[in-house]
């Protein structure tokens, strides 16, 4: 049976990146940066280019294929990268995610579990809420039978500022279906993940 491929597009109101230059100016004028000092004079406009990369996921096919030889184990994708921007204080929190899921009637491309990391990493996010959007929307749009997700990550908003506790990392999961309700998938899968301590 063939499968048209879902387009996926996180829709987001219009960006003005001159409108954000004159603001990311306006900031930096407020704090008492000098525009005009050495290098600084085309800061405004890297700075917003530079947060619209952050805040804006790029689009793409989420491609499926029918699970033809009833393949019934982890399929598991570690230390995918991940970059997200905190939304207290819209400082990065950098880090790695490691997805799998327990397979139906469909298969994923591989590259689709790194997509959909990215997909809601771009824009104001908190690490909780990211681990869990990703499980869910596996779960909605793959129906496996069971979908897993831990984030390891590292907040700037925690290392440069307030503690400034450098070096810390945090780690969240989400467990859906079988990963969550039978307890040697759910070891397999923190295993496989490297966080095997955390069964």
């Amino acid at each position: 049976m063939a499968v048209t491929p879902l387009q996926v597009v996180r829709r987001r109101p219009g960006r003005d990146l001159a409108a954000a230059e004159q603001a990311a100016a306006a900031f930096l004028a407020a704090l008492g940066v000098d525009l005009d000092a050495g290098g600084l004079a085309d800061t405004p406009g890297r700075m917003a280019r530079a947060y619209a990369e952050l805040l804006t996921p790029r689009e793409f096919r989420l491609t499926t294929f029918d699970n033809d030889e009833g393949y019934d184990e982890l399929v598991v994708a570690r230390a995918i990268p991940i970059r997200s921007v905190c939304e207290h204080h819209l400082l990065p929190f950098i880090g790695v995610a490691h997805v799998g899921y327990l397979p139906a009637d469909r298969i994923l491309g591989l590259s689709k579990l790194a997509r959909v990391a990215e997909l809601f990493a771009h824009g104001p996010q908190v690490q909780e809420r990211l681990t869990k959007q990703i499980a869910d929307w596996l779960t909605v749009h793959l129906r496996p039978r069971g979908v897993g997700v831990v984030v390891e990550a590292q907040h700037l908003c925690m290392t440069l500022r307030g503690v400034q506790a450098v070096g810390a990392t945090t780690i969240t999961s989400t467990l859906l279906g079988a990963l969550r309700d039978d307890s040697r998938s759910r070891a397999e899968f923190f295993t496989l993940t490297g966080v095997g301590a955390h069964a």
